[in-house]
């Protein structure tokens, strides 16, 4: 047996068509299309108390309540916790970039707004889901044209083994245009379900 067959995913969650699960178990749905009401009705359902949560953008918020839900399952330490997060998507942060394009690109009524600009890059919600969990340990994001569960696999295993992290947030959160998808899970020493690439497919794709 490899060290890294050691590791184990202890949670996952995945929001997506309206739909919230943790662990495979449905918490809400909702066949409301439109993305902002969708995730402000699961915010509230979910018992959500982070009055930042309403500024972001639409990506942060997918991924910020993604991993709310899974680490509040958690119970994690209430002082500092050391969990990297490894996230991906295919789109960045370009459904924010095109509105801050926009608030630039006519010369007579140019109004950049702060608000938007910060969120310009895909790792911003990292750092909202960071503070919120006092998570403090390594962290990146990467594109792929596709939900990567290889790459993913072997960056988080890489973290462990070398001691970078106790634990690792994985997945994907994707938003662009009212689209929207988010897969996390969490992996550790300890736990019932390999962290194998075909263990991670198979919860993605189910």
């Amino acid at each position: 047996m490899k060290k890294e067959d050691n590791f184990y995913i202890t949670s996952y969650c995945s929001i997506a068509k309206g739909k919230l699960h943790l662990n495979g178990e449905l918490l809400y749905e909702n066949d409301n299309s439109d993305f902002k009401e969708f995730i402000k009705e699961v915010y509230k359902q979910q018992g959500g108390k982070y009055a930042k949560f309403f500024k972001m953008d639409n990506l942060s918020k997918l991924a910020f309540l993604a991993s709310d839900v899974l680490l509040m399952n958690e119970n994690l330490n209430s002082e500092e916790n050391d969990i990297a997060i490894v996230f991906s998507n295919n789109a960045s942060s370009l459904d924010t970039d095109r509105k801050h394009q926009k608030s630039i690109q006519n010369k007579d009524n140019y109004y950049p707004s702060p608000a938007v600009f910060v969120y310009t890059l895909p790792n911003i919600c990292i750092g909202e889901i960071s503070i919120k969990h006092k998570l403090y340990s390594e962290n990146s994001f990467f594109i792929f044209d596709t939900f990567n569960a290889e790459k993913l696999h072997a960056y988080a295993n890489s973290l462990l083994l070398n001691n970078k992290a106790e634990q690792v947030l994985c997945g994907w959160v994707n938003y662009d245009e009212d689209t929207y998808e988010a897969f996390l899970y969490l992996v550790s020493k300890k736990g019932t379900k390999t962290h194998s690439i075909k263990e991670i497919i198979t919860l993605y794709t189910t």
